[in-house]
């Protein structure tokens, strides 16, 4: 029988603390300071819609990597560590991206080579590419077992899952129009073929016969959990999460595009790009 072990008790994380805290107080400076210099004339810094997205978005960071979601996924359950990695992708990375206004975004993009270099990664292939290279990447077992075992390479691959997901939801989410959204039907293929790839690794997680990632299997067993179970778990929430969430936005977009294709052609002017609502929003 597998041996159980106590819950973690609680660890300060003073890095994750100072990172969050960094963000959140640059966010405040550039809409104090940059703000009412570089923001359009007669429209609002920052709205409501924003301040509180990106808090929101913030927030999903902060509890993704402290206490004890952190330090559950570091030393007991590889399951836990996809619920990590996933709230960065599917849940901060579009909060933070639809609450930075059009002029901070384009303040950060200042370089012509960095904007460009957006620009073009934000395209329905390049964006594609890089969901899932780095959805393959992130989940090899020798990245795995060594972002466990140093810190550093663990930092970096976070970082490289919220800065990639920040690109791949400038398709459907960019406050730029410098970086075009897609028209409607491209974000739905868009987001049908970022569902296709996670089933690959999802599937050999939920039906490996046996644990791919060698670190789980040296762990104490919290809550009496095996290191295959865990694994299993894992491939099912990634199934489940990604997929869910993509396929709920591909709902979502296809009635919003129907109805509107539906009210008439003066209604169909108005509401033809059906970001007008969001932005519309963002801008009250």
């Amino acid at each position: 029988m597998l041996a159980d072990v106590p819950f973690p008790a609680w660890t300060p994380h003073p890095d994750v603390w100072l990172l969050v805290a960094a963000i959140a107080a640059g966010y405040a400076v550039a809409i104090q300071r940059l703000g009412p210099r570089l923001a359009p004339t007669g429209t609002a810094v920052v709205t409501r819609f924003q301040i509180t997205t990106f808090s929101a978005g913030l927030l999903a960071l902060w509890v993704a990597s402290d206490w004890p979601i952190h330090d559950i996924a570091e030393r007991y359950f590889f399951w836990v560590h996809m619920v990590q990695h996933t709230t960065y992708a599917i849940i901060a990375a579009p909060l933070l991206l639809m609450g930075t206004p059009a002029w901070l975004a384009r303040w950060l993009l200042t370089p012509r080579w960095l904007l460009h270099t957006v620009r073009y990664l934000s395209r329905l292939i390049p964006a594609t590419i890089i969901f899932n290279v780095v959805i393959i990447v992130t989940h090899i077992p020798v990245v795995v077992n060594a972002s466990l075992h140093h810190a550093l390479l663990h930092f970096g691959i976070h970082a490289l899952i919220v800065v990639s997901s920040l690109i791949v939801w400038m398709p459907l989410l960019s406050p730029l129009p410098e970086v075009p959204r897609l028209q409607p039907l491209a974000r739905m293929l868009f987001l049908f073929l970022q569902s296709i790839v996670p089933t690959v690794p999802a599937s050999f997680l939920t039906f490996g016969d046996r644990p791919l990632y060698s670190f789980y299997e040296t762990v104490p067993r919290l809550w009496g959990l095996s290191a295959l179970d865990d694994m299993r778990f894992a491939g099912l929430i990634m199934k489940l999460l990604v997929g869910f969430s993509l396929w709920i936005t591909i709902t979502v977009i296809f009635f919003r595009w129907y109805n509107a294709e539906q009210t008439g052609p003066p209604a169909r002017r108005v509401s033809r790009d059906l970001d007008r609502e969001l932005m519309e929003l963002q801008q009250q």
